[in-house]
């Protein structure tokens, strides 16, 4: 199973904390960064090719793969357009790596393995990771859904119709991944291609039908964007470690 991590920004939000090391690189947990946990998780779910897409510092990224865990193929490929450019370009650079069945995760979501298992188990062509919650701002990637199926998403839909949000992570496979890299080669023809987010790719797909969905629960998953989620962010880790027996730890990466 191949996972691309879309890491080519700096987090500037994260400010101070991301003045020298990329957002993938920040603390979680003593001796584990972002990049870190989605490493081990995606291991522990059977993920065992990773290419993670680096901009900001790419060379401190390249280097902490070196602690990948064990079994796993791990690279990197740099964006140069990455200070200039939305997520689509990442998206494109990294089709090849995809391959004809592959997931791809956002470089600040953090999960606990189980939902990788369950998105890895989804049989559909496109499958996007889902997460409800009491209340949606405007930073939320927010979502429509027509029954298990995805109807649109995007952080601009009308609080009428948003039933959830997207969590950053995707599978594509088969007839659903050959749909979602000739939408992304598309759209990076357009003249406004470096100012596009990747899911606005989604959505277009998924109004034309074809697109379904996995949940995660609240309790499953986080993202770190403001140093204040860090807080939740670490809380989520120890309860996620506490949930499962001892054994393999953090790579820490």
């Amino acid at each position: 199973m191949k996972t691309v991590i879309l890491s080519a920004g700096q987090g500037k939000r994260l400010l101070p904390l991301t003045e020298r090391a990329p957002k993938a690189l920040v603390e979680v947990a003593p001796e584990t960064t972002i990049l870190g946990w989605q490493l081990d998780q995606l291991a522990a779910a059977g993920v065992d090719d990773v290419t993670v897409v680096t901009g900001f510092a790419a060379d401190q990224v390249e280097t902490a793969l070196a602690r990948a865990p064990a079994g796993m193929r791990a690279r990197t490929l740099y964006n140069p357009f990455c200070a200039v450019a939305d997520n689509l370009s990442s998206v494109w650079l990294a089709l090849d790596a995809l391959g004809d069945d592959g997931i791809v995760l956002n470089g600040d979501t953090l999960f606990a393995a189980p939902v990788a298992r369950r998105l890895i188990a989804a049989e559909t062509p496109a499958t996007v990771v889902i997460s409800r919650k009491d209340g949606y701002d405007t930073d939320d990637m927010k979502v429509s859904l027509d029954g298990e199926r995805l109807a649109a998403v995007g952080k601009q839909l009308d609080s009428g119709v948003v039933d959830a949000e997207s969590i950053g992570m995707m599978r594509f496979r088969g007839e659903g991944m050959a749909r979602f890299r000739a939408a992304v080669r598309d759209a990076m023809r357009r003249e406004d291609a470096l100012r596009v987010w990747y899911l606005s790719v989604v959505d277009a797909m998924a109004r034309q039908g074809g697109v379904s969905v996995t949940e995660a629960g609240a309790d499953e998953w986080c993202e770190v964007d403001f140093p204040a989620d860090l807080t939740h962010a670490r809380e989520a880790l120890a309860r996620w470690r506490a949930s499962v027996s001892p054994g393999r730890a953090a790579t820490g990466t």
